[in-house]
Protein backbone atom coordinates (compact mmCIF):
# COMPACT_ATOMS: atom_id res chain seq x y z
CA UNK A 1 0.00 0.00 0.00
CA UNK A 2 1.35 3.41 -1.26
CA UNK A 3 1.04 6.44 1.21
CA UNK A 4 0.04 9.65 -0.27
CA UNK A 5 0.62 13.19 0.97
CA UNK A 6 -2.87 13.56 1.71
CA UNK A 7 -3.46 10.70 3.73
CA UNK A 8 -3.19 10.73 7.46
CA UNK A 9 -0.16 10.15 9.19
CA UNK A 10 -0.07 9.41 13.13
CA UNK A 11 3.19 10.68 15.05
CA UNK A 12 3.01 9.39 19.18
CA UNK A 13 5.61 10.66 20.88
CA UNK A 14 5.36 13.59 18.53
CA UNK A 15 6.76 16.62 20.83
CA UNK A 16 10.10 14.74 21.59
CA UNK A 17 13.74 15.13 18.98
CA UNK A 18 12.74 12.81 16.86
CA UNK A 19 9.19 13.87 16.38
CA UNK A 20 9.67 17.74 16.17
CA UNK A 21 12.58 16.67 13.34
CA UNK A 22 10.04 14.24 11.48
CA UNK A 23 7.47 16.60 11.51
CA UNK A 24 9.60 19.57 9.92
CA UNK A 25 10.83 17.05 7.42
CA UNK A 26 7.27 15.52 6.53
CA UNK A 27 5.70 18.91 6.26
CA UNK A 28 9.15 19.57 3.86
CA UNK A 29 8.02 17.10 1.30
CA UNK A 30 4.29 17.82 1.19
CA UNK A 31 2.34 15.63 3.50
CA UNK A 32 -0.52 17.75 4.78
CA UNK A 33 -2.46 15.39 7.63
CA UNK A 34 -0.57 15.31 10.29
CA UNK A 35 -1.58 14.16 13.97
CA UNK A 36 0.72 14.22 16.56
CA UNK A 37 0.37 13.19 19.83
CA UNK A 38 2.17 13.27 22.91
CA UNK A 39 1.57 14.03 27.11
CA UNK A 40 4.29 17.00 27.14
CA UNK A 41 1.82 19.77 27.24
CA UNK A 42 4.67 22.61 26.69
CA UNK A 43 6.65 20.77 24.37
CA UNK A 44 2.96 19.91 22.08
CA UNK A 45 2.49 23.55 22.23
CA UNK A 46 5.89 24.43 20.78
CA UNK A 47 5.25 22.01 17.77
CA UNK A 48 1.72 23.32 17.82
CA UNK A 49 3.31 27.28 17.12
CA UNK A 50 6.13 25.84 14.61
CA UNK A 51 3.11 24.19 12.85
CA UNK A 52 -0.39 25.24 13.38
CA UNK A 53 -1.60 23.34 10.64
CA UNK A 54 -0.84 19.64 12.00
CA UNK A 55 -3.06 18.15 14.45
CA UNK A 56 -2.29 18.44 17.86
CA UNK A 57 -3.41 15.17 20.61
CA UNK A 58 -2.23 15.78 24.40
CA UNK A 59 -2.98 12.54 25.39
CA UNK A 60 -1.21 9.80 27.52
CA UNK A 61 -1.06 7.11 25.88
CA UNK A 62 -0.48 4.44 28.63
CA UNK A 63 -4.20 5.17 29.16
CA UNK A 64 -7.04 4.61 26.72
CA UNK A 65 -8.73 7.60 25.72
CA UNK A 66 -10.24 9.83 22.72
CA UNK A 67 -6.64 9.26 21.00
CA UNK A 68 -7.53 6.24 19.89
CA UNK A 69 -10.31 7.20 17.94
CA UNK A 70 -7.80 9.52 16.01
CA UNK A 71 -5.95 6.25 14.53
CA UNK A 72 -9.03 5.87 12.24
CA UNK A 73 -8.44 5.89 8.59
CA UNK A 74 -4.76 6.19 9.44
CA UNK A 75 -2.18 5.53 6.56
CA UNK A 76 0.76 4.80 8.34
CA UNK A 77 1.85 5.49 12.40
CA UNK A 78 5.24 6.70 13.41
CA UNK A 79 5.80 5.16 17.42
CA UNK A 80 8.31 7.35 18.85
CA UNK A 81 7.18 7.68 22.67
CA UNK A 82 9.98 6.32 24.98
CA UNK A 83 11.20 7.09 28.05
CA UNK A 84 15.27 7.12 28.51
CA UNK A 85 16.01 8.67 31.58
CA UNK A 86 14.42 8.71 34.60
CA UNK A 87 15.05 7.18 38.63
CA UNK A 88 12.18 4.35 39.12
CA UNK A 89 11.26 1.73 36.75
CA UNK A 90 7.90 1.96 36.92
CA UNK A 91 8.27 4.97 34.49
CA UNK A 92 9.69 2.76 32.33
CA UNK A 93 7.88 0.40 32.15
CA UNK A 94 4.43 3.01 31.81
CA UNK A 95 5.85 4.69 28.89
CA UNK A 96 7.96 1.81 26.87
CA UNK A 97 5.87 -1.05 27.45
CA UNK A 98 2.58 -0.11 28.61
CA UNK A 99 2.00 2.54 25.94
CA UNK A 100 3.40 0.51 23.44
CA UNK A 101 0.63 -2.26 24.13
CA UNK A 102 -1.75 0.50 23.99
CA UNK A 103 -0.83 1.98 20.70
CA UNK A 104 -1.08 -1.62 18.97
CA UNK A 105 -4.01 -2.72 20.68
CA UNK A 106 -5.73 1.10 18.79
CA UNK A 107 -3.69 0.28 15.76
CA UNK A 108 -5.62 -3.09 15.54
CA UNK A 109 -9.02 -2.02 16.02
CA UNK A 110 -8.70 1.11 13.40
CA UNK A 111 -6.64 -1.56 10.95
CA UNK A 112 -3.80 1.11 10.49
CA UNK A 113 -2.21 -0.87 7.81
CA UNK A 114 1.69 0.09 8.76
CA UNK A 115 4.00 0.93 11.55
CA UNK A 116 7.15 2.36 11.79
CA UNK A 117 8.43 2.02 15.03
CA UNK A 118 11.61 3.36 16.47
CA UNK A 119 13.28 1.60 18.88
CA UNK A 120 17.35 1.89 19.92
CA UNK A 121 20.08 1.15 19.56
CA UNK A 122 20.49 -0.39 23.40
CA UNK A 123 18.83 -3.73 22.74
CA UNK A 124 22.47 -5.02 21.38
CA UNK A 125 24.18 -3.40 24.03
CA UNK A 126 25.67 -5.16 26.97
CA UNK A 127 23.95 -2.62 29.38
CA UNK A 128 21.35 -4.14 31.67
CA UNK A 129 19.24 -0.98 33.18
CA UNK A 130 15.41 -0.04 33.01
CA UNK A 131 15.67 1.34 29.38
CA UNK A 132 18.21 -1.44 27.90
CA UNK A 133 15.14 -3.73 29.09
CA UNK A 134 12.30 -2.04 28.11
CA UNK A 135 13.10 -1.19 24.64
CA UNK A 136 13.61 -4.83 24.27
CA UNK A 137 10.46 -5.82 25.53
CA UNK A 138 9.10 -2.94 23.37
CA UNK A 139 10.43 -4.23 20.46
CA UNK A 140 9.43 -7.95 21.10
CA UNK A 141 5.55 -6.42 21.08
CA UNK A 142 6.22 -4.79 18.00
CA UNK A 143 7.38 -7.96 16.48
CA UNK A 144 4.86 -10.45 17.64
CA UNK A 145 2.16 -7.77 16.92
CA UNK A 146 1.23 -9.06 13.67
CA UNK A 147 1.10 -5.63 12.37
CA UNK A 148 2.77 -4.79 9.05
CA UNK A 149 5.79 -2.75 10.38
CA UNK A 150 9.34 -2.09 10.30
CA UNK A 151 12.01 -1.12 13.07
CA UNK A 152 14.77 0.86 13.04
CA UNK A 153 17.48 1.34 15.94
CA UNK A 154 19.27 4.47 15.93
CA UNK A 155 22.47 4.62 18.00
CA UNK A 156 22.72 8.54 20.03
CA UNK A 157 21.08 11.04 18.56
CA UNK A 158 21.32 14.85 18.24
CA UNK A 159 20.07 18.18 16.30
CA UNK A 160 17.27 20.30 16.41
CA UNK A 161 15.00 20.27 19.61
CA UNK A 162 17.30 18.34 21.98
CA UNK A 163 16.63 18.54 25.47
CA UNK A 164 18.48 16.29 26.49
CA UNK A 165 22.28 14.43 25.44
CA UNK A 166 24.25 17.46 22.94
CA UNK A 167 21.55 19.68 23.30
CA UNK A 168 21.92 19.60 27.07
CA UNK A 169 25.77 19.07 27.01
CA UNK A 170 25.85 22.68 24.94
CA UNK A 171 23.53 24.73 27.44
CA UNK A 172 25.32 23.05 30.36
CA UNK A 173 28.83 24.39 28.56
CA UNK A 174 27.36 27.90 28.24
CA UNK A 175 26.50 27.93 32.25
CA UNK A 176 29.86 26.57 33.56
CA UNK A 177 33.83 28.03 33.32
CA UNK A 178 34.70 24.30 33.66
CA UNK A 179 33.14 21.33 31.79
CA UNK A 180 33.81 18.12 33.76
CA UNK A 181 34.60 14.94 31.87
CA UNK A 182 34.25 11.54 33.21
CA UNK A 183 37.92 9.99 33.43
CA UNK A 184 39.86 10.42 29.94
CA UNK A 185 36.76 10.53 27.98
CA UNK A 186 37.84 8.43 25.64
CA UNK A 187 34.65 6.47 24.87
CA UNK A 188 33.76 6.18 21.29
CA UNK A 189 30.09 7.62 20.31
CA UNK A 190 28.35 6.77 17.14
CA UNK A 191 26.36 10.01 17.06
CA UNK A 192 23.38 9.93 14.58
CA UNK A 193 22.27 12.83 13.19
CA UNK A 194 18.16 13.24 13.75
CA UNK A 195 17.96 15.15 10.82
CA UNK A 196 19.52 12.15 8.28
CA UNK A 197 17.47 9.91 10.97
CA UNK A 198 14.10 11.17 9.95
CA UNK A 199 14.72 11.35 5.83
CA UNK A 200 14.86 7.59 6.61
CA UNK A 201 12.06 7.15 8.77
CA UNK A 202 9.92 8.48 5.79
CA UNK A 203 11.55 6.13 3.61
CA UNK A 204 10.21 3.27 5.30
CA UNK A 205 6.97 4.90 5.36
CA UNK A 206 6.80 5.21 1.97
CA UNK A 207 8.59 2.08 0.92
CA UNK A 208 6.96 -0.10 3.31
CA UNK A 209 9.52 -2.69 3.91
CA UNK A 210 7.47 -5.65 6.17
CA UNK A 211 8.84 -7.05 8.96
CA UNK A 212 12.58 -5.57 8.10
CA UNK A 213 15.02 -4.71 11.21
CA UNK A 214 17.63 -1.80 10.06
CA UNK A 215 20.47 -1.06 12.81
CA UNK A 216 21.27 2.71 12.04
CA UNK A 217 24.37 3.89 13.51
CA UNK A 218 26.35 7.90 12.71
CA UNK A 219 28.92 6.74 10.28
CA UNK A 220 31.75 9.05 12.71
CA UNK A 221 33.17 6.95 15.70
CA UNK A 222 33.95 10.00 17.90
CA UNK A 223 35.03 9.74 21.47
CA UNK A 224 32.95 11.48 23.82
CA UNK A 225 36.00 14.50 24.58
CA UNK A 226 35.76 14.75 20.79
CA UNK A 227 32.15 15.51 20.91
CA UNK A 228 32.73 18.01 23.56
CA UNK A 229 35.21 19.87 22.02
CA UNK A 230 33.65 20.18 18.72
CA UNK A 231 30.70 21.75 20.54
CA UNK A 232 33.02 24.10 22.16
CA UNK A 233 34.76 24.86 18.89
CA UNK A 234 31.13 25.68 17.11
CA UNK A 235 29.73 27.78 19.94
CA UNK A 236 33.17 29.43 19.83
CA UNK A 237 33.04 28.63 24.36
CA UNK A 238 35.79 29.75 27.02
CA UNK A 239 35.17 26.80 28.83
CA UNK A 240 37.86 24.59 30.06
CA UNK A 241 37.66 20.91 30.04
CA UNK A 242 38.05 19.47 32.92
CA UNK A 243 38.79 15.60 33.84
CA UNK A 244 37.39 14.11 37.06
CA UNK A 245 38.42 10.28 37.87
CA UNK A 246 35.58 8.07 37.16
CA UNK A 247 34.67 6.94 40.52
CA UNK A 248 34.39 10.35 41.84
CA UNK A 249 32.16 11.42 38.71
CA UNK A 250 29.84 8.07 39.49
CA UNK A 251 29.15 9.40 42.86
CA UNK A 252 28.62 13.55 42.28
CA UNK A 253 25.99 11.47 39.91
CA UNK A 254 24.34 9.56 42.39
CA UNK A 255 24.02 12.80 44.98
CA UNK A 256 22.78 14.85 42.33
CA UNK A 257 20.20 12.66 42.02
CA UNK A 258 18.59 12.29 45.51
CA UNK A 259 17.95 15.88 44.51
CA UNK A 260 16.78 16.20 40.99
CA UNK A 261 13.78 14.60 40.49
CA UNK A 262 14.72 14.47 36.98
CA UNK A 263 18.63 14.75 36.21
CA UNK A 264 19.74 15.45 32.69
CA UNK A 265 22.42 12.72 33.66
CA UNK A 266 22.65 9.46 35.56
CA UNK A 267 24.69 6.92 36.98
CA UNK A 268 23.63 4.43 34.51
CA UNK A 269 23.75 6.53 31.91
CA UNK A 270 27.22 6.57 32.89
CA UNK A 271 27.80 3.29 33.00
CA UNK A 272 26.77 2.89 29.39
CA UNK A 273 29.13 5.51 27.97
CA UNK A 274 31.70 4.30 29.50
CA UNK A 275 30.59 0.49 28.50
CA UNK A 276 32.58 0.11 25.25
CA UNK A 277 29.52 -0.71 22.62
CA UNK A 278 30.57 -0.09 18.75
CA UNK A 279 27.53 -0.78 16.94
CA UNK A 280 27.63 -1.88 13.00
CA UNK A 281 25.13 -0.65 11.01
CA UNK A 282 23.61 -0.76 7.43
CA UNK A 283 24.76 1.68 4.78
CA UNK A 284 22.31 4.43 4.58
CA UNK A 285 23.29 5.57 1.43
CA UNK A 286 22.65 1.76 -0.32
CA UNK A 287 20.13 1.16 1.76
CA UNK A 288 17.89 4.11 1.99
CA UNK A 289 19.28 6.68 -0.57
CA UNK A 290 20.73 8.55 1.78
CA UNK A 291 23.86 10.16 2.67
CA UNK A 292 24.44 11.49 6.23
CA UNK A 293 25.72 14.59 7.14
CA UNK A 294 29.24 15.31 8.10
CA UNK A 295 29.50 15.47 12.03
CA UNK A 296 31.38 18.68 12.31
CA UNK A 297 28.82 20.27 9.50
CA UNK A 298 25.50 18.35 11.48
CA UNK A 299 26.73 20.16 15.00
CA UNK A 300 27.15 23.68 13.05
CA UNK A 301 23.36 23.30 11.95
CA UNK A 302 22.10 21.93 15.15
CA UNK A 303 23.33 25.13 16.96
CA UNK A 304 23.74 27.92 14.59
CA UNK A 305 20.09 27.47 12.56
CA UNK A 306 18.52 30.98 12.92
CA UNK A 307 14.79 29.49 13.33
CA UNK A 308 15.84 25.91 15.21
CA UNK A 309 19.07 26.23 16.54
CA UNK A 310 17.40 28.12 19.60
CA UNK A 311 14.12 26.39 20.65
CA UNK A 312 14.57 24.47 24.09
CA UNK A 313 12.22 21.80 24.72
CA UNK A 314 11.55 20.62 28.13
CA UNK A 315 12.55 17.43 29.68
Amino acid sequence: MSVHLKDKIIITGAAGLVGQNLIVQLREKGYRHLVAIDKHAYNLGILQKLHPEVTTVLADLAEPGAWQHCLKDAACLFMLQAQITGKESALFIRNNVISTEQVLAAMHTHHVPYLVHISSSVVNSIANDDYTRTKKQQETLVIHSQLSHCILRPTLMFGWFDPKHLGWLSRFMEKVPIFPIPGHGRYPRQPLYNKDFCKILIHCMEQQPAGAIYDIVGNTAIDYIDIIRTIKQVKNSKTWILSIPYGLFYALLKIYALFSRQPPFTADQLVALTAGDFFEGVDTEQVFGIRQTPFVEAIQETFCDPVYGKIILKR
